[in-house]
């Protein structure tokens, strides 16, 4: 049973696994189970050329980016379960729990992050279909969509980010949208007390 399934490999997705993994000395983040599904090929980034994001060097290759973050994800936090060469069919919703069903495995998890594109169908099926609308900020020409949320929230316990929650494709927007999403699950895990996670050099006294 995972505490937190994150389902994407893209900007948002690593983004929510890194902020989540970076928290692992929280007492309240000790014992849980996180796991993020990789499915890659689908991200808008596999054919991106980033010449004005923040922090990411002139000339870097969106394919390059993503198995780069995947590899530092590993390297940084490998208590996160990284599930690679599965795609995910169906989200159902059990009593306290999500049943998560991919080409290869059925996977049990109290939290769902759902992290990928905004691409027209949505092909996740099961209980996150009743959600789907048109994408509020793109252009109706592109047909793309998103999930009904607030603040990210689609439903208790499952939360959307990156482009399918609404935002604009930008991948400083995305990776803000994925660190939103899993400060937002910390502090659920906190028992309501806001928190979040993030390293200093300051020295601890």
């Amino acid at each position: 049973m995972f505490d937190c399934l994150i389902i994407g490999g893209g900007v948002s997705g690593i983004s929510c696994a890194l902020v989540l993994g970076s928290a692992k000395e929280k007492p309240f983040v000790t014992n849980k189970n996180t796991g993020i599904i990789l499915h890659q090929k689908a991200s808008m980034l596999q054919d991106a050329l980033f010449n004005n994001a923040y922090g990411i060097a002139p000339g870097t290759l969106g394919a390059d980016l993503l198995n780069q973050t995947a590899t530092n994800l590993k390297t940084q936090y490998p208590h996160i379960t990284q599930i690679v060469n599965e795609r995910v069919l169906s989200v159902i919703k059990e009593a306290d729990y999500f049943l998560v069903t991919t080409t290869q495995n059925i996977y049990e998890s109290k939290i769902v992050v759902i992290a990928i594109n905004s691409s027209n169908p949505f092909t996740i099926n099961g209980c996150l279909q009743p959600y789907v609308i048109p994408h509020k900020k793109s252009l109706a020409k592109k047909n793309r969509i998103q999930l009904q949320n607030n603040d990210h929230l689609v439903m208790e316990n499952v939360y959307v980010a990156g482009t399918l929650a609404g935002h604009r494709s930008q991948l400083a927007i995305a990776a803000g949208s994925g660190a939103a999403v899993a400060t937002d699950i910390l502090t659920l895990w906190n028992n309501g007390i806001e928190t979040h996670a993030h390293d200093s050099i300051r020295v601890k006294e």
